[in-house]
């Protein structure tokens, strides 16, 4: 039985945890090879265990650009061609406004933006036309959510990427658009500085804003994220899927 991705080589950031891991084993359940990347080498020895075939782990920094070099290096040498990308990593540290501090600022537009601009910059000497590339945003840009005024923004800024590619990329019959998640039970709710032993009532409390009544899962996530990189969303350029539960939407 064929799969949505046969022969396909997929490049996916931040692929050892959360969304970027299920979106990995997806991809290579539906046939495709796939380069995934992460900052802990632990972490990504984890994914390639759980995903078991078809699949390189590069350690890797986006905010680091010798590091997207070497990721390219490697999917030149071991594949010499990428058919999709999906710019997932980044971070979600919150602060007030009023609190934030320049290096607050500094990393999260570092990774989420600068990191998610040179992810696709550098891939389009291996990317085949025809290829899709899908940025990882968030339903955030759509809300006032008191905290992440940085993190909003730099979500906001992967859509107005999404737009100006779309364009620049269409003569090469590449499509790109965003994903945009809202809350997703992954382990980032550890990451952004929520007290470990107040993580379930955040979670609770995300959930009870959700017109679905939850959080959403990875592997939910996943499958829009294979919509985005497969023929199946073949007319579907520019665009945002927005799978939060209806949070940003009613």
């Amino acid at each position: 039985m064929s799969g949505k991705l046969d022969g396909k080589v997929a490049v996916i950031t931040g692929g050892s945890t959360g969304i970027g891991l299920a979106t990995a084993q997806k991809f290579v359940a539906e046939g495709a090879y796939v380069f995934i990347t992460g900052r802990r080498q632990r972490e990504l020895d984890k994914a390639v265990k759980l995903i078991g075939n078809n699949v390189t782990a590069v350690q890797s920094d986006v905010a680091d650009l010798a590091d997207l070099d070497k990721l390219y290096e490697t999917v030149a040498r071991v594949k010499g061609k990428i058919d999709i990308v999906v710019a997932n990593a980044g971070i979600a540290n919150m602060a007030a406004t009023a609190e934030a501090s320049p290096e607050h600022f500094d990393q999260i537009f570092n990774i989420n933006v600068r990191g998610v601009f040179f992810t696709v910059q550098k891939a389009l000497g291996l990317f085949n036309d025809g290829g899709s590339i899908v940025l990882v945003a968030s339903s955030a840009q759509y809300k006032g959510i008191s905290g992440f005024s940085v993190y909003s923004a730099t979500k906001a800024a992967l859509r107005s990427f999404a737009r100006t590619w779309a364009a620049e990329f269409k003569d090469r019959g590449i499509r790109v658009n965003t994903l945009s998640p809202g809350p997703i039970d992954t382990p980032i709710f550890v990451s952004v500085g929520i007290p470990a032993d107040q993580v379930e009532a955040t979670k609770r409390q995300f959930a009870s804003l959700v017109p679905l009544g939850r959080m959403g899962r990875p592997e939910e996530m996943a499958s829009a994220a294979l919509f985005l990189a497969s023929s199946d969303s073949s007319f579907t350029t520019g665009s945002d899927l927005v799978a939060d539960g209806g949070m940003s939407q009613i």
